[in-house]
């Protein structure tokens, strides 16, 4: 049986918008007819749309301000420092515009291994003590520079690139790639001159890069449009044919001077109201040659298949290798070049509905450290889940086998459960706020799904007292676990030596935590068609597959309702400094979760 370890995952509250969009001609979908209202519908943590809004209470934030969980997908975030991984250098927001998102320093990866490249000489400095040393002073080694891999011994000779000079690798590397185009230049300016709608084809070398290529069919595309403005001035100079102004914000005032003549304050003509004769525009051309950047696909593969038949398998890139080129179409091991660092981001979050900064980070660089961060750690009891010890004496029904399956987690490894058979587990919860909590839960009689089983919890509602600063008040801290343990002792001791748990109450009490029993009975695994007996009219088919992945999971969905008394958030409007400022009001904080147990056996 694979192995399972309990868990505690939290729903954040952007599922539940997601879910009540709607679209623009306000027709209900075909789905949600059948959704029924938040306060009727059980959350099913099994339900598709469940995986992308359950998450682990060390991924969510908390907005104090909305006081509601933020997680990663509903976040506003905000860029605050763009860096490149390798040489930790900072590269403005203008450098990413025109260069684009990777280092144009000397910060290469390998495209093998993808391991870093340093820049090397390939002939070795002499030796000065050697006899055949010319100077006793230190060498200065001499052109001409590959890149080398210290991982995977690979270099960039292996494809015939060598530097002459170890600065500026990026500049030498995209001259020796692509090389010197001004064609798209000269292509635009000779078009601009000719005012022919047709531009002249220059006798130049076509471009091979694809930003040479887009330079080209930008400039001839742009070279129409001079051109057919020039022709058509007089006839569209209402619309500006230059760019059809359609997205300027004049765009309606020159649709109507089109269509009223051009003339909308001449009322004393006889034609002002009749349009005037437009000159027919001549159709635009596509580009149909090479150094317009139109490019025809390559489908002869005869060369190709040769070198792989000389060659080999080995010789032939991987598909990794190819999708970390910067540009496509690269077989073979030597079509890989040197691949510059993606650059990295450091991002502030927001909360997406009173725009308050839940997450920033350092600025700089070199500095890991947050200036705000505001975690679900700090502002939700977090909730840990074991059986009952074995040492307790429980009714013989209790059938809980803690077995360790491998890995650890909360509880120490996972549990088997036998069908049918009712088992207790003890749900902790702890108070990370230093204000007292009242804890509402509520779970459904059955868990969803196609196996229910049936869960109990003891004590739905109780309060956890406020986590003091154990520096400041360690000694009244360790006062009060001297006075909880005495208890629990007296507990266990009461009467005997057993200890039931109670409906209403709860089973242990710590400074700043709560333990309570919840009671589960796991379904049978069997899959057999129920009895024609039970079945109603209209009922749909019962579900017959096989079991399914991890189906076998007991897994508990419980809706959680925090209420306690905190401070005014300075950020709400009306707050006034003085004594109203220490006043307190009241929060609360509901939300759901999933409580996985353990794998239900399927003997």
């Amino acid at each position: 049986m694979a192995s399972f370890a309990p868990y505690t995952y939290i729903q954040c509250p952007c599922h539940e918008s997601a879910s009540q969009g709607r679209p623009l001609d306000e027709t209900p979908s075909p789905t949600s007819q059948d959704i029924p209202d938040d306060d009727d519908h059980t959350f099913d943590p099994r339900a598709p749309r469940s995986n992308y809004s359950l998450y682990p209470l060390e991924y969510l934030l908390y907005c104090d301000v909305c006081t509601q969980i933020r997680c990663p997908r509903c976040v506003a975030e905000e860029l605050v420092t763009v860096y490149c991984p390798n040489c930790l250098f900072e590269v403005g927001s203008s450098s990413l515009k025109t260069e684009g998102n990777r280092c144009t320093r000397s910060c290469f990866q390998c495209p093998i291994c993808i391991g870093p490249l340093a820049v090397q000489s390939l002939e070795s400095a002499p030796d000065p003590s050697l006899l055949s040393a010319e100077s006793p002073t230190t060498p200065v080694p001499a052109g001409p520079w590959i890149l080398t891999c210290s991982y995977c011994n690979w270099n960039s000779s292996e494809i015939g690139v060598k530097f002459d000079k170890p600065q500026g690798i990026f500049s030498q590397l995209s001259k020796l790639r692509h090389g010197e185009d001004h064609h798209h230049q000269q292509h635009a300016k000779h078009s601009t001159s000719s005012g022919d709608l047709s531009p002249k084809k220059s006798d130049a070398a076509a471009p091979e890069s694809h930003k040479a290529r887009f330079n080209a069919m930008k400039a001839f595309y742009n070279a129409q449009n001079n051109a057919l403005s020039a022709t058509t001035a007089g006839s569209l100079s209402g619309m500006g044919a230059g760019d059809y102004g359609f997205n300027s914000p004049g765009a309606l005032s020159r649709i109507m001077n089109l269509y009223s003549g051009g003339n909308n304050n001449n009322t004393s003509g006889g034609n002002s109201s009749t349009l005037r004769p437009k000159a027919k525009a001549s159709a635009m051309r596509e580009a149909d040659s090479a150094n317009e950047g139109f490019r025809v696909a390559d489908l002869d593969e005869e060369a190709a298949v040769t070198k792989l038949r000389r060659e080999g398998w080995d010789a032939t890139a991987t598909g990794e290798q190819a999708q970390a080129q910067v540009e496509e179409g690269a077989r073979f091991t030597s079509d890989l070049w040197p691949i510059p660092y993606l650059l990295r981001a450091k991002r502030s979050k927001r909360c997406p509905v009173c725009r308050h900064i839940i997450s920033k980070p350092e600025s700089k660089v070199g500095n890991t450290r947050w200036r705000i961060r505001l975690v679900a750690n700090n502002s939700i009891p977090s909730i840990s889940i074991k059986p009952l010890t074995a040492g307790l004496s429980f009714s013989a029904s209790t059938a809980t086998i803690p077995t360790p399956t491998g890995g650890g987690g909360p509880g120490g490894g996972g549990y088997i459960l036998k069908p049918l058979q009712p088992a207790q587990f003890l749900l902790t919860f702890k108070n990370p706020m230093f204000e007292e909590l009242k804890v509402t839960l509520a779970t459904p009689a059955t868990t969803p799904g196609r196996f229910a089983s049936k869960v109990t919890v003891l004590c739905p509602e109780f309060h956890i007292d406020a986590n003091t600063d154990t520096d400041m008040y360690l000694e009244d801290v360790l006062k009060d676990g001297e006075k909880g343990g005495n208890a629990g002792r007296r507990r266990q001791g009461d009467e005997g030596t057993t200890h039931q748990a109670e409906a209403g109450k709860i089973w242990e009490r710590g400074r700043n935590w709560v333990s309570i029993v919840v009671e589960v009975v796991p379904a049978s695994l069997r899959i057999e068609e129920p009895p024609a007996l039970l079945r109603k009219e209209g009922d749909p088919e019962p579900d017959l597959s096989p079991l399914r992945e991890d189906e076998d999971i007991l897994e508990i969905p419980m809706f959680v309702r925090l209420e306690w008394e905190g401070d005014v958030s300075q950020d709400q409007v009306g707050t006034t400094a003085g004594k109203e400022k220490d006043t307190k009001e009241k929060k609360e904080l509901a939300y759901w979760c999933a409580i996985g147990i353990g794998r239900i056996s399927q003997e």
